[in-house]
């Protein structure tokens, strides 16, 4: 079944309470999820920022580098964990996505909704990386006036990632979801200039490519033009109009299947 789809201050206000209901439910198991958040780009940080720095196989600078790219990582996937993984639940074994549906809200506001959760997880547990970058590393030094055009990237990235979760929640079935992330999600993270810039892979073009059709390389990418633009970087309109590119990409497809899996 579904809701009616007239838009209006109804439609509104039943998606923020769909939304408010889904982040308090995160709020109840905070302490899981910032022990998921951390713990991987906490260990990338320490082994590629000071274990290897001090080892001198990293030359002096590297974290103004390496943070941004963690940042971006985090609001990607994140999001894309946030959203993929409880839609294939919902979908497959407990039925819950079945109230979101009766809801007064449309079947395309519902889909909506699991993207900005998603993208407001992944926006947190990029944040959070931000103090614990500051604590772990030495020779973080941001431009301050790049912080507004960062945050929209922040953005943008979660919302990428919230779109792409999607995509990967409707669209697998429940007994492939584990190879997909294996077969999705491990090539995602090495291809996504975080812990190297793109415009130096220019011997390696390629990968260059490949890591081109990466969302996250703009993340990487804008955030080190935005705080740290000594370091080589892409232009930042051409990140923003890949990550606008990438949520509108993925938000469409996303969509689409999530109407199919409804109408199901």
């Amino acid at each position: 079944m579904s809701a009616p789809t007239t838009a209006g201050p109804g439609q509104a206000r039943a998606f923020l309470g769909v939304l408010g209901r889904d982040i308090a439910v995160t709020g109840k198991e905070f302490g899981s999820f910032i022990s998921q958040v951390l713990m991987q780009p906490f260990f990338l940080l320490f082994v590629f920022g000071v274990v290897l720095g001090q080892l001198g196989y990293v030359t002096p600078g590297y974290a103004q580098l390496l943070l941004p790219g963690l940042l971006a990582l985090n609001a990607f996937f994140v999001a894309v964990q946030a959203t993929a993984i409880p839609l294939v639940i919902d979908f497959s074994y407990t039925k819950e996505i079945e109230d979101r549906l009766l809801a007064p809200l449309s079947t395309r506001l519902v889909a909506v909704e699991k993207i900005v959760f998603g993208a407001s997880r992944g926006l947190f547990g990029s944040l959070v990386m931000i103090p614990v970058g500051y604590i772990v590393l030495d020779e973080v030094n941001w431009v301050l006036s790049g912080l507004p055009f960062a945050a929209l990237l922040l953005v943008l990235g979660s919302l990428s990632g919230g779109a792409a979760g999607l995509v990967l929640g409707t669209l697998v079935s429940p007994r492939k979801i584990n190879v997909v992330f294996a077969l999705v999600v491990t090539p995602l993270l090495f291809t996504g200039s975080t812990q190297f810039p793109f415009l130096q892979l220019e011997n390696l073009r390629w990968f260059q490519v490949i890591c081109a059709l990466n969302p996250i390389t703009y993340v990487s990418e804008g955030l080190r033009g935005a705080l740290t633009p000594a370091v080589p970087h892409l232009a930042g309109w051409v990140c923003l109009l890949a990550l606008v590119a990438s949520c509108l990409i993925f938000g469409a497809i996303g969509i689409q299947g999530f109407l199919r899996r409804a109408l199901d």
